[in-house]
């Protein structure tokens, strides 16, 4: 073998090393491209299941119970710091855990094994609620200590010797009560007087008031506050507690 033979033979060998190096760098690059995808997307699960489990989390409204505030479908987005680290307020929309005997038994129909897979992810991050329907949704009406009552000659609640001016509620054409059902309650320490917006159509503090309960809502089953409509986007909106309707019904603003 001639030098220029032995050259281009040397040559054509680092070019083969130079293919197979490259061909060796860009497999790893593609795994390392694989690795830091599926680490994002794990560090991307375990931060939405983080903030499901201690922040917010979405819901969707089973019930046409809070109209016109809420449709049914409606999917609601709720901060689960109140009642824990921020106190809950007068018109708060809050979701709770049935506090016995609110809720009919439900049958679960069996779901498509992929629609299950999927909607248990979707669960998992916080993004859907399949336990929705074992929850309920009203409105604050009577805080611990609170005098509610209904009705005065107006047909309005009073909480605190304060009639309310509610302009969330739906009540049927030629009603004059805001709500069915007359009661004269004071709320226990450590629970809540809650109704739906539907007021006639809203199995809330008032229509169990004659259970074991009394009607009343332990605060250790509020699950959040409701803060906004997340769906759909043109029922999107923040879910107001109507500061201006409860002004002044404050145990300690009453008392002085």
């Amino acid at each position: 073998m001639t030098d220029h033979t032995r050259d281009e033979a040397v040559a054509e060998s680092d070019d083969t090393r130079a293919d197979s190096d490259g061909k060796r760098r860009s497999g790893k690059g593609w795994k390392l491209f694989l690795r830091d995808v599926l680490l994002i997307f794990l560090a991307a699960l375990l931060i939405s299941f983080l903030i499901k489990t201690f922040l917010i989390r979405s819901f969707y409204i089973p019930s046409s119970s809070m109209e016109q505030t809420l449709h049914i479908d409606d999917r609601i987005i709720v901060n689960q710091l109140t009642p824990d680290l921020m106190p809950l307020e007068h018109g708060d929309v809050v979701v709770f855990r049935d506090p016995g005997g609110w809720l009919s038994p439900t049958v679960q129909e069996p779901a498509n094994w992929f629609v299950g897979a999927v909607d248990a992810v979707l669960s998992f991050v916080g993004l859907t609620a399949p336990d929705s329907n074992d929850h309920l949704i009203k409105r604050i009406i009577g805080l611990p200590g609170d005098h509610v009552v209904c009705c005065n000659d107006f047909g309005q609640l009073v909480v605190n010797d304060v009639p309310l001016d509610e302009p969330y509620i739906t009540i049927p054409n030629g009603s004059t009560k805001a709500t069915r059902d007359d009661f004269d309650v004071t709320v226990p320490e450590g629970s809540l007087w809650v109704m739906g917006d539907n007021r006639y159509n809203s199995a809330d503090s008032s229509f169990h008031k004659n259970d074991p309960s009394g009607g009343f809502v332990p605060i250790d089953n509020v699950v959040g506050r409701a803060l906004l409509i997340s769906w759909p986007i043109d029922r999107w909106a923040w879910l107001d507690n109507y500061p201006l309707t409860f002004a002044g019904v404050d145990k300690d603003e009453v008392d002085k």
